[in-house]
């Protein structure tokens, strides 16, 4: 744990965030910019104890308030009928995924929102996409060429993203670049931000004495990945917050 805080205070002093912004929904609202809210891949196999092969193994701060945080966020939109995209990874057994073990299989339970997360399933504002792969934008594609999440921006009007899950430098990280990219060349119409949710997402822990002992593991320090993910993010072009309030 000292040699992780050493080199999260390291990246913190040669690669700053910056001051982090807040983000006010109804001002955003206020001023005609209608937000979704897009939840990614807050499922039992990444945030449940003991739930599958990449799942935490015991109870884990970080990923616990990113769930609390994303559950608050669904409740408010959910509250005033505003839009929700949620993104579930899900896979065919038999069909792996390098260099990831067995996980999230379609029947297992792993594939399945978080208790917490579990009434989100009938709501009106939910749109619902699973997806088999690491990014959530190229899992949302149809093979007509269409992509459901582009449709859920345009349907909606959405001019604002915002974007919490697990984990923040893979999935969640993955997903912004590739928004951000297709907002570039007007693939995503009328999508103006990305907006990131700092304690709305998290990333899973796999220190070097435990990595050590996995063939071909390599070491993955929580908090220091977690802020690398923002970082990368933030460098793309999203939004990255620290405080999300209705206003």
């Amino acid at each position: 744990m000292g040699s992780e805080t050493s080199a999260l205070n390291a990246l913190k002093v040669e690669m700053p965030l910056g001051d982090l912004e807040g983000l006010v929904l109804a001002s955003e609202v206020g001023q005609g910019r209608a937000v979704g809210l897009v939840l990614v891949d807050i499922v039992n196999g990444f945030c449940t104890v003991g739930a599958g092969n990449l799942a935490p193994t015991e109870p884990n701060d970080q990923i616990a308030t990113m769930v609390e945080e994303a559950a608050k966020l669904a409740k408010m939109f959910s509250a005033r009928n505003w839009p929700i995209f949620a993104l579930l990874d899900t896979h065919h057994p038999g069909k792996p995924e390098p260099p990831y073990p067995p996980h999230c299989i379609i029947g297992s339970g792993e594939e399945r929102l978080v208790p917490a997360l579990e009434w989100l399933e009938k709501d009106p504002n939910l749109t619902m996409r699973r997806k088999d792969c690491i990014n959530g934008f190229i899992g949302s594609m149809e093979k007509d060429g269409s992509n459901a999440f582009s449709d859920w921006v345009k349907r909606n009007e959405i001019r604002v993203v915002l974007v919490v899950g697990i984990c923040t430098d893979i999935c969640v990280l993955d997903f912004v670049c590739s928004t951000l990219s297709a907002r570039n060349i007007g693939l995503v119409p009328p999508l103006e931000d990305v907006v990131v949710y700092a304690q709305g997402c998290a990333t899973f822990d796999l220190p070097v004495h435990v990595a050590r002992d996995i063939k071909g593991a390599l070491i993955h320090p929580q908090d220091v990945l977690h802020y690398i993910g923002l970082y990368m993010a933030k460098s793309r072009g999203a939004r990255i917050v620290n405080k999300v309030s209705l206003d």
